[in-house]
């Protein structure tokens, strides 16, 4: 059996989703604003592409608005697995380096990370992340990848591709 001299690193994936499209209620405060009719048909489409595209999501961080809530949990329900999920007010229109302080937190033993979110942030930490500025218009998602253990958020880096975009 010949044994590899350098053994290679493994590919590690970003998937970067903005949730599905929302509703806008009178008197309902962002934050609080639900999914609606075409929100609610999207996210389960998500969901049967994340189970048909990536193998297994290891960790999904999710901005604990109502809109973002709501579509992971239509989009989990069509995953075979339903991945640790983190909940974190960061997420939710801190901005871009909030968002990248809390990827920054991922374990090593994270493969592959969903981040759910909002725009402009998203489309921001994608961009800071690769250089390209890909439209997150809801439901859309973008898939980032990268050799290695630890995502550098502190500046482009040359080993990040952004390898798809799904329009939603």
């Amino acid at each position: 059996m010949e044994v590899p001299l350098f053994e290679e690193e493994p590919m590690r994936r970003l998937v970067v989703l903005r949730h599905a499209k929302s509703a806008w209620p009178e008197g309902v405060p962002d934050y609080r604003r639900p999914l609606n009719d075409r929100g609610r048909r999207d996210a389960p489409a998500v969901g049967r592409w994340l189970a048909g595209h990536v193998d297994e999501i290891d960790l999904a961080l999710v901005s604990p608005a109502t809109r973002t809530r709501q579509t992971w949990e239509l989009a989990a329900a069509e995953l075979p697995t339903v991945p640790p999920t983190t909940f974190d007010e960061q997420l939710y229109g801190e901005g871009a380096d909030s968002i990248l302080a809390v990827l920054r937190s991922v374990p090593d033993s994270a493969k592959t990370v969903l981040l759910i979110g909002h725009n402009p942030d998203l489309e921001d930490v994608v961009e800071t992340l690769t250089g390209t500025r890909p439209e997150f218009k809801t439901a859309a998602l973008a898939v980032l990848t990268w050799p290695g253990k630890r995502l550098n958020t502190h500046a482009r880096s040359s080993s990040l591709e952004l390898t798809e975009t799904i329009r939603g």
